[in-house]
C-alpha cells in the first residue's frame, strides 16, 4: 500500500459526522476543509491548546476542491509584489514546507523551475522578473544564458532563464489531509458532510455567541469565534456573517495537456515562459507531477459552475452570479479577445498537438475579482460574526516553526 493510500484511510478515521447528534460547542470553528482551512485549525490548537476547535467541511472528505485541484507547485515566490503577504509568506514558507515534508516523511520532489526567455523583447521582462526575486529574497535564485540552460533541461531552448533550484512539486490534498491528521492528533475534531447554511448571533450574554446551522437533520453548534476559510464559496460564507461579497469568486477553469509516456523524459524540472504583463496570468508551463505525469498548461476559461471541472458541468445559479457581476463584465471587455482565444484552444488546441493527450480530470482554479481588478494579495475581513480570510491563488499555506 502506498504512502497517499494509507495517508488517505488514516485521514478518513480522523472525519467526523454530525448526524444525529446533539447541538455542539467550541471555542473556535473554522470552516472549509481545504488546505488553508486545516492548516489554520492545526497552527491555531498549536498555539492555543487549550482551546476547544473544529473544522466544518460541507463535503464527505477533505481538500475536494482547489487544495485536491491544482498543478502541485512548491513556489519560491518569485512573481509576487515586493512588500506583498504573497511574496513574504510564500519565501518564509517554501523552507518550513520542505521541512514539514521531511519530518512527516512526505513525498516531494525538488526539481527546480525555468523561465526562459524566447524571444529579445522579453529579456527585459526576465531582467524585471530577476530582480523582483532578489528583493523578495528568494534564495539561490540565477540568471543563466542559453547554454547553461541546456544544463537543466537539454531539451529546452532558450536565450535566456531565471533559474529557480528549490522550487518543487508535491501532492497539496496529501498535504491537507496531514495536516488534519495532526490537528486531530492535538485534540481537534474535524466534521465533514457539513454544508454551512447560516450564520446568526446568539441570545445576548451566551459564552457562545455566534451560532451556525446546516441542513436538516444537522444540529447547529455554538462557538466563541468563527473563521471561514472556504475558498470557491468565501464570498457567499462571507456573506452569510455580514461581510461585504466582494472581492468576489468569479471561477475560471484551468485545462492541461498530457504529455504522452514516451515522450515524459524530455521534461525535468517546472519550465514556464516569461509573463505577459498584458494579461494577469503565469502563461503556458510544463509541469512534472508526482506520478511521473507531465502537464502542459493551463489555458483559463470561464467555468459554468464554481466546483465544475469539465464544459458539463453546469450551474444556472453560479454562472449568472458571475457574468451579472460588474467587476466580471469589466473583465470581460478588457480582456475578451484573450479569452476567446484560450476557449478556442481548450476546445480544439489538443488535435494540433500530436504528442500530446487530454488527461481524464481538468484543474480548476479561481481569480477573485473586485471592480474590474484581480485580488492579488491576502486579505482577513472581520464581521460581526466571524472573520474570512482570503487567499487568492495559489493558497498553499505552510506550518508554523513550531
Amino acid at each position: 500500500m502506498s504512502r497517499t493510500t494509507r495517508s488517505f484511510f488514516r485521514s478518513a478515521h480522523s472525519l467526523s459526522s454530525l448526524a444525529g447528534k446533539g447541538k455542539q460547542t467550541f471555542d473556535v470553528v473554522v470552516v472549509g476543509g481545504g488546505i488553508v482551512g486545516c492548516a489554520t485549525a492545526r497552527q491555531l490548537k498549536i498555539s492555543k491548546p487549550e482551546l476547544n476547535i473544529a473544522i466544518v467541511e460541507k463535503e464527505k472528505q477533505l481538500a475536494v476542491h482547489q487544495s485536491g485541484h491544482n498543478s502541485g507547485v512548491l513556489h519560491a515566490g518569485i512573481y509576487y509584489a515586493p512588500g506583498s503577504l504573497k511574496a513574504k509568506l510564500c519565501v518564509e514558507g517554501l523552507d518550513l514546507a520542505y521541512a514539514y515534508l521531511d519530518e512527516n516523511k512526505l513525498p516531494y520532489k525538488k526539481t527546480g523551475k525555468l523561465i526562459v526567455a524566447v524571444e529579445p523583447e522579453e529579456i527585459p521582462r526576465l531582467d524585471a522578473l530577476y530582480g523582483r526575486a532578489l528583493q523578495n529574497g528568494c534564495r539561490d535564485i540565477e540568471m543563466i544564458d542559453g547554454k547553461r540552460i541546456k544544463e537543466f533541461e537539454p531539451h529546452c531552448v532558450g536565450l535566456k532563464a531565471l533559474w529557480s533550484p528549490h522550487t518543487g512539486i508535491v501532492d497539496w490534498g496529501l498535504v491537507t489531509r496531514s495536516y488534519a491528521d495532526d490537528f486531530v492528533k492535538r485534540g481537534g475534531k474535524v466534521f465533514v458532510d457539513y454544508p454551512l447554511t447560516k450564520i446568526r448571533s446568539a441570545a445576548e450574554g451566551s459564552d457562545y455567541p455566534v451560532v451556525i446551522s446546516s441542513t436538516p437533520g444537522l444540529p447547529e453548534i455554538q462557538t466563541r469565534y468563527l473563521l471561514t476559510c472556504a475558498g470557491l464559496q468565501s464570498d457567499r460564507i462571507a456573506q452569510l456573517s455580514g461581510c461585504n461579497a466582494v472581492p468576489k469568486i468569479v471561477p475560471f477553469r484551468g485545462e492541461y495537456l498530457l504529455l504522452k509516456p514516451e515522450k515524459r523524459h524530455l521534461v525535468k524540472t517546472n519550465i514556464y515562459p516569461v509573463p505577459d504583463p498584458r494579461f494577469p496570468f503565469l502563461g503556458v508551463h510544463f509541469t512534472p507531477r508526482m506520478n511521473g505525469d507531465v502537464w502542459l498548461g493551463p489555458n483559463a476559461v470561464l467555468a459554468y459552475k464554481r466546483e465544475g471541472y469539465s464544459y458539463f458541468d453546469i450551474s444556472p445559479t453560479d454562472l449568472l452570479d458571475a457574468i451579472s457581476f460588474r467587476g466580471m463584465q469589466k473583465l470581460m471587455v478588457k480582456y475578451g479577445a484573450f479569452g476567446m482565444q484560450e476557449f478556442y484552444r481548450g476546445v480544439f488546441y489538443a488535435a494540433q498537438v500530436k504528442q500530446l493527450q487530454r488527461p481524464w480530470t481538468p484543474r480548476e482554479t479561481s481569480w477573485r475579482t473586485s471592480s474590474s481588478t484581480m485580488a492579488k494579495d491576502l486579505s482577513l475581513l472581520e464581521c460581526s460574526t466571524s472573520a474570512t480570510l482570503r487567499v487568492p491563488a495559489p493558497p498553499v499555506v505552510s506550518p508554523s516553526r513550531r
